[in-house]
């Protein structure tokens, strides 16, 4: 991202009689000070300024007066260890750390530490129960998590609260009432956003998948519940034709199997999944897919099935992504702002640790971007 630049201009002028400047023989007057103060100054903001200002509210952008003890350690669990997605959780997560490094003057042993940690395999619910354990081991002041099971993680919240150790959510929460924030996408208003959009692409009639990245996630579940509801609110000649939760593979495998007279279903790969599913809804017009994985699997499977017109529409930006978008495979893509999430979380553990108190949800916010050709913006 090119660095923005603003000018900030303060210009002295005495109003005589008509707005106009003050004489040019006073010039000779002035103050060192007062000529200085005319000088237009040039202040650089920081590159990734932009992702900070999609914060809502705004006190999650802000290090200012967050004044943690030297040394403090501040934890941050992703769904996943890497991928693009997760790197930018990390980064932003590592950002906020040197900023309030930065404000308060820590450097050495005394800096604020934040340390990123993910499953090896992203969405791996023991794994991750595994590095909460760990985690909570070293006693941070803060911890942020994404959770992979909305229903996993309870024990060991119940433990952090009688250690004196708040919880965030981050980029997906649970009903865990003892959560000090959760951090993340509108998902349930931008799965809304994606149901109008589709309803426009499609002519507000016809069939459309629903395809999820699993079962167990808050995300996962708010933006399949917002897009449906949307659709049957204000979409009645819109049918959902089949939603396939990415993690059932057991039970669709069943199915096929049963269907096609197979042996052994656990042979049947995804790719055969979602191959059969389009061939059992050959009307269908468009896929709502719920994060960067099931994109990328929707455009896979319809490229297999030579399939140029069902729209797709999705979540996330990574390359792949973008590329499919530019080259008419994607319709449309929801943007997150995964930098935020992880640089937020960060400042909403600092304040939970302060007792500063927090707000129960904190919007990072996402964009909408349109393929080309599409008439959308």
């Amino acid at each position: 991202m090119k660095k923005c630049k603003r000018i900030i201009a303060a210009v002295l002028c005495m109003a005589i009689g008509i707005c106009g400047c003050a004489p040019k023989k006073e010039e000779e007057h002035k103050t060192e000070a007062e000529k200085k103060l005319e000088t237009p100054v040039q202040v650089e903001e920081k590159e990734y300024q932009e992702m900070l200002d999609m914060i809502e509210p705004a006190a999650y952008r802000d290090i200012s007066g967050l004044k943690l003890e030297p040394g403090s350690y501040l934890s941050v669990i992703g769904k996943g260890s890497g991928g693009e997605y997760w790197d930018q959780v990390k980064k932003g997560a590592e950002q906020a750390a040197a900023d309030l490094n930065a404000e308060l003057g820590y450097q050495g042993k005394d800096e604020i530490k934040v340390t990123y940690s993910g499953p090896a395999e992203e969405g791996n619910v023991d794994e991750q129960v595994n590095i909460l354990d760990e985690e909570l081991a070293r006693y941070p002041v803060g911890l942020s998590i994404s959770i992979a099971d909305a229903k996993a993680c309870g024990v060991q919240f119940d433990l952090a609260a009688s250690n004196g150790i708040p919880i965030v959510a981050l980029d997906s929460g649970s009903d865990y009432q003892g959560l000090m924030a959760t951090v993340s996408t509108d998902n349930r208003g931008t799965a809304q956003m994606a149901a109008e959009k589709m309803a426009g692409l499609i002519g507000n009639e016809g069939e459309v998948i629903v395809l999820v990245q699993d079962s167990k996630s808050m995300s996962a579940l708010e933006r399949e519940n917002g897009f449906v509801e949307k659709l049957q609110s204000d979409y009645p000649e819109i049918k959902i034709a089949e939603i396939y939760r990415m993690d059932q593979m057991e039970e669709k495998q069943k199915e096929i199997a049963k269907k096609k007279k197979l042996e052994n279903p656990e042979e049947i790969s995804e790719e055969e999944i979602l191959d059969y599913i389009l061939e059992k809804n050959p009307e269908v017009k468009g896929i709502f897919a719920t994060d960067g994985t099931a994109v990328e699997a929707a455009v896979e499977a319809l490229n297999r099935a030579e399939n140029e017109t069902a729209a797709v529409i999705g979540y996330d930006g990574n390359q792949a992504e973008l590329e499919a978008l530019e080259n008419g495979k994607v319709d449309g893509l929801i943007i997150q702002n995964p930098f935020g999430m992880g640089y937020a979380s960060v400042i909403a553990s600092a304040r939970a640790a302060l007792s500063m108190g927090n707000e129960a949800y904190v919007n990072t916010g996402a964009a909408w971007k349109a393929a080309k050709g599409t008439g959308d913006t």
